[in-house]
């Protein structure tokens, strides 16, 4: 199953599919994959995977709409940052600058109870643009503040966020809320140990769709939570909808992340690739 998010790219022939679906004001969620073919033996979920469920929704995660659309097509999440401004999603979920791609934080059946939040920027490793190299698939999007009972406010200060972690480690338990592609709509959650493929981590649940790349990885701490991921990297998320995998979080990561406070600019960002599912696993 992937890619786990559709891009701008994609997006218009998306919609159009899609339009006939939300004049009728009917839920989407996605049930198989689009622009891949299933690998031969893909099979069944494997027997004990656990079940995602929907819930009411998360304050600090919501869907990502592309600009000018009804229908989220990947998942974000507040991120902690020094200017409290900052989302954290994959990389392959946004195009260009990703100006006026849009964010809800909080959403739940078509309500937006934080409001909508505009992007203004995007922050990602140089070496995703050059090669689109899976391990440095995450990107951290700046938001533009808005009024929020009669007061200017960035979303940190509505929301609050998490803090950035290090990759987590095998056996360690994540809770990834997410988004299907889709319009007036639940986010699912789940609650899954982590293994680990080569160097991306990966839970197993089922099932994470198209719409669920950004999704942040929650592993509770002393603290609170620490986004320790986001579904993307490997096949930008993973071939099928029972298994996810990450980018790995690390230094690499984390210069991202601190160019990203700081300011300074990625540029352009590419249109995605293939996600390679066609090949198998």
């Amino acid at each position: 199953m992937g890619p786990r998010g559709m891009a701008a790219g994609v997006v218009a022939s998306a919609v159009v599919a899609l339009a006939a679906v939300l004049a009728l004001g009917v839920t989407l969620v996605t049930a198989g994959v689009t622009g891949a073919a299933t690998p031969a033996g893909a099979g069944a979920v494997p027997a004990g995977t656990p079940a995602a469920h929907s819930f009411e929704g998360d304050r600090t995660v919501g869907p990502l709409f592309p600009p000018g659309s009804a229908v989220h097509t990947c998942t974000a999440s507040v991120v902690d940052s020094p200017g409290r401004d900052l989302l954290i999603t994959a990389t392959h979920c946004v195009t260009g600058t990703a100006d006026g791609y849009t964010f809800a934080p909080g959403y739940h059946d078509g309500a937006e109870p934080y409001g909508r939040w505009t992007v203004v920027g995007a922050y990602v490793d140089p070496q995703w643009t050059a090669h689109r190299a899976p391990e440095l698939d995450v990107a951290f999007l700046r938001v533009a503040p808005r009024r929020v009972d009669g007061r200017t406010r960035e979303i940190q200060d509505v929301t609050g966020g998490d803090r950035l972690g290090s990759a987590p480690s095998p056996h360690q338990e994540v809770t990834v809320p997410a988004y299907a592609t889709g319009h007036d709509d639940s986010p699912v959650t789940c609650t899954a140990p982590v293994a680990y493929r080569g160097i991306y981590p990966a839970f197993d649940c089922d099932p994470y769709v198209d719409g669920t790349s950004g999704s942040p990885w929650l592993l509770r701490t002393g603290h609170g939570w620490d986004v320790v991921g986001v579904i993307g990297g490997l096949h930008q998320g993973g071939c099928y909808p029972w298994i996810s995998y990450s980018a790995p979080f690390g230094p690499a990561i984390m210069r991202t992340y601190d160019a990203a406070a700081r300011g300074d600019l990625t540029g352009a960002l590419p249109p995605p690739e293939s996600d390679g599912c066609t090949t198998g696993l």
